[in-house]
């Protein structure tokens, strides 16, 4: 990566930059970390941008900070460079916390034992049960109402006349609209 010496850039020049580069000049000059919104400040007045064109690379920006190995957050002083931090420090911040699992007792353990051999028990009287029900629902199946041809005709004039009624119904309220 070439030294990006943006003071001696013009304006054009800096417009043609990426913000992520531009930052990482920023910070090195500076030698301490900034928060976010002064280094898109900086930025801004450094290049020229407007508010609008800020903000429409303002999230690509964000995510370049974090996802690049260059730059490292640090909640007490904002963004810096990793360059800067020693590795314990680094570690400490950046590291997820790990919980510690006590050891159980024997006691416990065997407590442990019962249950799972009470669940075994329970398992075997659900698929007796999921038996049973499967067994009914192919009864029920069995039981299906046989329709004849007039309790068909007359199902489908039910519902002739419920779509001519709904028709009059939007039409009159479309005439009142009108």
């Amino acid at each position: 990566m070439h030294e990006l010496n943006f003071r001696e850039m013009t304006k054009e020049q800096l417009a043609e930059e990426s913000l992520i580069n531009l930052a990482y000049a920023i910070l090195t000059e500076k030698r301490a970390s900034v928060s976010f919104n002064d280094l898109l400040t900086i930025i801004k007045e450094l290049v020229g941008y407007s508010d609008e064109e800020i903000k429409s690379r303002l999230l690509q920006f964000y995510t370049d900070m974090n996802i690049d190995g260059r730059f490292l957050f640090n909640q007490e002083t904002g963004w810096g460079l990793r360059e800067w931090f020693k590795v314990e420090q680094i570690e400490e911040e950046t590291a997820p916390s790990v919980k510690t699992h006590k050891k159980k007792s024997k006691a416990a353990l065997d407590d442990e034992d019962d249950i799972e051999e009470d669940l075994d028990e329970e398992e075997i009287d659900f698929d007796e049960d999921y038996e049973e029900f499967v067994e009914e629902e192919i009864d029920e199946e069995k039981e299906d109402i046989d329709f004849d041809e007039e309790d068909i005709e007359d199902i489908d004039e039910e519902i002739d006349e419920d779509f001519i009624e709904d028709d009059e119904e939007f039409e009159e309220e479309e005439e009142e609209e009108v």
